[in-house]
């Protein structure tokens, strides 16, 4: 979990647009972020597995 002091200079506007930062806003992790679900890959797959994202199942074949 990020710690709170990065979170929320994340959450300031930048400068820049470009020194702007995605982070999931569950847990405020920058690596691994998914844009079409504003999460983190390790929270997608917490949510996911409990049925909270509407339209997402897990697969199998």
């Amino acid at each position: 979990m990020a710690r709170k002091a990065v979170i929320a200079r994340a959450n300031k506007t930048p400068k820049y647009p470009t020194r702007a930062k995605n982070r999931c806003f569950r847990c405020g992790r920058g690596k691994a972020y998914m844009r079409d679900f504003d999460l983190c890959r390790i929270c997608f797959r917490e949510l996911a597995n409990e049925g909270m994202i509407p339209g997402v199942r897990k697969s199998s074949w």
